[in-house]
Order: structure tokens, then sequence, then C-alpha cells
């Protein structure tokens, strides 16, 4: 109820502006009117009219900045009137839809540096905050362990001392990682928005005033592609940037249209779905953040049987190979249906231990600074997790995986666990099964 009434008080929010603009131009309109009546009558000529620019009778958050827009003479390939097609039916699934005021106003914004959370991105409810979090995970395993080969990385007290340029440093390593995986490492894609309309839309398009206004660079060197993504770290995160949307539109150039139609399998066409008046992420979309490939399922490898033993007619696309970060999914409604995913050991145990966390369909991440969890199973009797969700704090969570005192604890022995306990521990238990979570003087949530 609360996710609805925030996406109507939005879309109420972005109403109130449209009748604002029409309303002040049909105003204008009637001056102009009256004016050039009154000019007719004492017989003089009406003075010329200034022009008009094309989304001046739009909502001002369909203009990006002068400040956020870089110069045509950068160097960039200007975007083309097939390649705005290609990114709006593969993420729309049609030319007609376009990003909504939610997804526009998102960025990668830190919270204040040298502070408590000054490694966290703020993230809103809403479609993008899958995008974010997944950068976020990214952004935290930079910061713990960066490029270092040693057992352990920085401790969470450090994540506390991150200044500005330490977090445009972890988010172009962040942002460029992803788009380096998805070019299959041996090349990237970085999309920024020009000054000048590049292309001129047709009847069958939907304006929205800025993809229109593209510019491609394309990168052969890993290095460069961080490089250039520091040096214009502004354009992703600053207010009115239209950041995330930008990196989206990065990772799909990156990745390309046609290698995106073969991720995908016949149970999913494009990358996002309109749930609740938003646009919401799939498991493709996910998949391509987190590994690089789109695949729609998060099982390992290709499912060609059903559990019967027959055929498919078309194989279901699964996870090739282990993952950075990782990911783990949990939600009472698919779990009361039967439905719950199973997330395959390509997502669970990824290289470093960071993981998306989608819960009840709203994204966190779980992240230890410890990064032999993964690799020693004798640091995965005891041991600390850390659990952030994009608002306003984080938590220190205890997990034991020896004691079972969770099930022993309980009043009802014929209660269900999977009711009695949060959903954050019954996520953990996906990968650490029968595992007991201390929430250290914390109060449970999810």
């Amino acid at each position: 109820m609360e996710a609805e009434l925030q996406q109507i008080l939005v879309q109420v929010s972005d109403l109130q502006q449209r009748r604002k603009v029409f309303t002040s131009k049909k105003q204008t309109n009637k001056q102009k009117t009256t004016k050039k009546k009154r000019l007719l009558d004492v017989g003089k000529e009406e003075e010329p009219e200034e022009a008009t620019p094309p989304c001046r009778s739009l909502p001002t958050l369909c203009s990006i900045p002068r400040r956020l827009v870089i110069s045509p003479s950068l160097g960039g390939i200007p975007v083309t009137p097939e390649l705005t097609e290609s990114l709006r039916r593969i993420l729309f699934g049609g030319t007609f839809h376009v990003f909504n005021y939610e997804w526009r106003k998102s960025v990668f914004q830190f919270r204040e540096p040298n502070s408590e959370l000054s490694f966290a991105l703020q993230a809103e409810r809403g479609g993008a905050r899958a995008v974010q979090m997944v950068v976020q995970a990214r952004v935290i395993k930079r910061l713990l362990f960066g490029c270092q080969s040693d057992s352990d990385g920085r401790t969470l007290c450090s994540l506390t001392e991150v200044g500005q340029s330490d977090q445009e440093g972890a988010l172009a390593a962040a942002l460029t990682d992803t788009l380096w995986l998805a070019g299959q490492e041996v090349g990237a894609t970085v999309t920024l928005v020009t000054e000048d309309y590049c292309i001129t839309p047709h009847l069958d398009y939907k304006l929205d005033t800025f993809t229109e206004k593209l510019q491609l660079f394309t990168f052969t060197q890993k290095e460069d592609v961080r490089k250039f993504l520091l040096d214009h770290i502004q354009c992703f995160k600053e207010e009115g940037s239209h950041g995330v949307i930008l990196f989206l539109y990065s990772l799909i150039c990156s990745r390309t249209v046609d290698r995106l139609k073969e991720d995908l399998d016949s149970t999913t066409s494009h990358l996002l779905h309109l749930s609740l008046g938003n646009f919401v992420c799939r498991q493709a979309l996910l998949n391509l953040l987190l590994t690089g490939r789109a695949r729609p399922h998060v099982f390992n490898g290709t499912l060609s049987f059903t559990e019967d033993g027959r055929a498919l007619e078309r194989p279901l696309l699964g996870i090739l190979s282990r993952s950075d970060v990782g990911y783990l999914h949990w939600s009472r409604e698919q779990m009361d249906r039967g439905r719950l995913p199973q997330v395959g050991s390509m997502l669970k145990t990824p290289r470093v231990p960071v993981w998306l966390c989608c819960i009840n369909s709203s994204f966190s991440v779980l992240f230890s600074p410890t990064r032999s969890l993964l690799s020693d199973w004798r640091t995965e009797h005891l041991f600390q997790l850390f659990f952030y969700n994009g608002q306003s704090a984080a938590a220190r969570l205890t997990v034991d995986t020896h004691s079972h005192h969770w099930e022993a604890s309980c009043r009802d022995p014929v209660a269900d666990p999977e009711k009695r306990f949060p959903s954050l521990e019954m996520t953990i238990r996906t990968k650490w099964a029968g595992a007991a979570v201390d929430w250290n003087g914390t109060a449970p949530f999810y």
C-alpha cells in the first residue's frame, strides 16, 4: 500500500507540473492574441516573436542542465534513429514508452563524505533502485577490497573515512567494472548527452528530449573507460543528470542489442516491465548488471528438460559463470505460492563476499569485510555481515551457522519458521541454511 501510494503521489506531482506548464502557455498565447488584436486595431505591425525551443512546453525534468551536457566536439558518435528505437524496444518492448519521473530523477549520489555512511549511495524506492544497488555492491567491493589479492580487505571502520575523491573514484571504478563485463571484457561504450538534437524523431517515436541527444564514446582499454567516466562523473551523480538512465544506455550499448537478443530466451523479450505504475527491472537486466549477460534465470547453466524429464521446446538460459558480486533472493509471497526461484551457486558464491539482495521485491546490499569468508570454511562458523538498503542506516548482523538455537527458541514447535523470522534472516538462510542471526541490538526489519 505504501509503494502504491508513493507511485500515485509521484504521478500526481508530474501531472501538476504539466498542468502548470500548459496553463502558463495558454495564458501567454491569450496575451499574445490580445496584443495582436490591439496592434491591428491601431494599424501597427506585430513585432516578431522569439522562437520557442521544442522542449519549453515539457516539464523541466525533461531537460538536463546545461552544465551537465557535453560539447559535440568532444569526439563521440551521434546517436542514430535506429539506435534510439532499439534502445526503446529492448528496454520497454516498444517505441512509445519513455522513462517516468522516478527514473529521470535517479542518480548515483553518495551520502556525506567522511561520515558513518560515506560509502553509501542514496536510493529511493522504485524501479531505478535495483540499478543503484548493483552499483552500490561494486562500490563496496572496490572500497573494501580494491584490486588486492590478500585474504582480507579493509574494515567497516575504514568505510566511514571515505572522502569525496574516494567516492568518485569508487563510483567510476564500479561503473567501469559493470560496463566492461557487458562488453565481454574487450570494450565498453559510455553514453552522454550533448547540446543539440542528433536525430529528428518520426511519428512512431515518442520524444523524451534527451535520448535524441546522445553521444556514444567507445573504448577498447578498461583503464580508458575508467578515466573517461571519472572525468565526466558529474554526468552520473549530480541532480538532474538522468545518471541512472545514462548508465543503463551505456550498459546496453556496451553489450549491444544483438548480443542482448541472443542472451534472452522465450520467457523474456525486453528488460523492464510495468508494475504498479512504474517500470521495474526484470531478472534479465539484473543478471546483465551482475554478470555481463542478460540471462533471464538465476539457476546455473542451461535447462533443457522439465522436472518430469520432458524436453523443452526452447532451453531456458541461466548463469554461465561465477560473478564478482553475488545475488540472493527471498519473497514471502513467492514462497507461499511455492514459486521462490532457486538461485544457483554461480550467484550465491561470488568472488568477494558482497551480494545484491532482492527481498520482497525491494533491493539492498549484504556484505562482509572478511574476504576469506567464501574460500575458508572455518570462517563460516561465526561471522559478521553488514546490511544496507539505500535508506538511512546500515545494520550489523552476527551469523552463527552451527548453534541452530533459532529453531529451539520457538515457543510453537509447529509454527512455520518462514513466517516467524524477518525476511532478511530468511534471505541469509538461502545461503547458509539453518543459520542463527543476531541483530546486535538493532530492531529487526525486512
